[in-house]
């Protein structure tokens, strides 16, 4: 009874309350692409170049941010990066060009919302948890579902009752008021900060990892000529064009279109957020105890199925079964990922790896974004973009089918 609970805890609550916020503002942009479109008479293809350049912003963005990281600390680095996304989101309601609001939501609003992501975050988690980091890991990317869950909808409902310019203050001010100050005054890079140990007590295999560094520099040229690598980082980037590319982009403009409310695409939007947590939640577990690669296999498969379902959706109840479905199998995708990329090359650098590795979801996610949307104003409507996810999703499919199985 007189146990206290760890500090540590309430560094994962503060990463998830930033990344609930400021990654669910950055999901929440299909919410402003009608608006915009009316607003700055734009077509679909232009609005989606807006979120086509912010991923290749935020994808371009990580090594930058892990140097910046190492050299001011990760506890800056997240907090800072949410004042600028608060501060660009709240003066994108001033602006009357398009070319304006191409280059804050593009470049401000995107090397914030690149700073505050899992580079960052990831640092810090590691610093604090030797035990139970597996967990911790799981409960920080739930806020990528959370903000969806929350702030697509909070997203939808002020812009129907007000207007896009006054929702972005509202969820700029958010990020001003509230969520900066809480990592300023609350977050700590390291437990040595607080006086404590991490959880699961001091690390103990820093001379192992120092070893590991240093094979890493000689041998990384090896990497890019190995199979696993390729079939390894193309699924990912085949994952980042089907989920925050198509569905963050195009899911909400995609069920208008379809005849949908705005009421039942906020539902359906929320639906699939909720699933996106557990499937987080669980992939995590699974990854532990079930083949990474026949793992991912299955998710892709299952992601190509709902697509299908999606497609030939014409009333809500598919709709909803779509969004859970896809919600079960979108995010879950990263755990099984990370562990294959830590099986296959751990005797090379993995941080720099998965540097790669997330800069292939970005890029994906860029084009995802962009294709459909040009699709969309050449031929009005999602059937062609959606058909091409598919295909892509089983070439991701086939790719984990000639993976070999890695050694435990």
């Amino acid at each position: 009874m007189n146990r206290k609970v760890h500090y540590a805890w309430m560094i994962v609550i503060i990463i998830f309350l930033t990344f609930l916020a400021v990654q669910g503002l950055r999901l929440s942009f299909g919410a402003f692409v009608e608006p915009w479109e009316k607003d700055f008479a734009l077509d679909r293809g232009t609005t989606s170049l807006i979120s086509t350049l912010s991923f290749v912003v935020y994808g371009v963005s990580q090594p930058l941010i892990g140097k910046l990281v190492d050299k001011w600390g990760a506890r800056l680095v997240l907090s800072f990066s949410t004042l600028i996304v608060g501060i660009s989101i709240c003066l994108t309601a001033f602006v009357h060009q398009p070319w304006q609001l191409f280059v804050l939501y593009c470049l401000f609003v995107s090397l914030g919302v690149g700073g505050a992501s899992n580079v960052a975050a990831t640092v810090v988690i590691t610093n604090w948890f030797n035990e139970k980091r597996g967990l911790a890991f799981g409960i920080m990317e739930t806020g990528f579902g959370a903000g969806q869950m929350v702030l697509v909808p909070v997203s939808l409902s002020l812009i129907h009752w007000s207007d896009w310019r006054m929702t972005v203050v509202i969820l700029g001010l958010f990020l001003i008021v509230v969520v900066f100050p809480i990592i300023m005054l609350f977050l700590r890079n390291h437990p040595r900060e607080k006086g404590l140990a991490p959880v699961g007590g001091e690390r103990q295999e820093e001379a192992e990892i120092s070893q590991e560094g240093k094979r890493a520099d000689i041998s990384f040229k090896q990497v890019i000529v190995k199979r696993e690598f390729w079939l390894v980082l193309l699924p990912f980037a085949i994952c980042g064009f089907t989920t925050t590319g198509l569905m963050d982009t195009h899911l909400i403009p995609f069920s208008h279109n379809h005849g949908f409310s705005t009421q039942v695409a906020g539902t359906a939007v929320s639906i699939l957020a909720a699933f996106n947590v557990i499937g987080i939640l669980a992939s995590g577990v699974v990854a532990d105890r079930f083949s990474s690669r026949k793992f991912l296999l299955l998710l892709y498969l299952t992601r190509a199925v709902a697509l299908f379902i999606l497609i030939n959706s014409h009333n809500p109840a598919l709709l909803f079964l779509f969004a859970m479905i896809y919600g079960l199998v979108s995010f879950a995708t990263v755990a099984p990922t990370q562990m294959l990329i830590t099986q296959y090359f751990k005797r090379y650098s993995v941080g720099f790896i998965l540097g790669w590795l997330f800069l292939s979801h970005q890029i994906g996610s860029a084009l995802g974004a962009y294709l459909p949307g040009w699709l969309y104003s050449e031929y009005g409507h999602y059937q062609y973009a959606i058909y091409i996810s598919i295909a892509l999703l089983v070439a991701a499919t086939i790719c984990k089918f000639l993976l070999p199985e890695p050694e435990k």
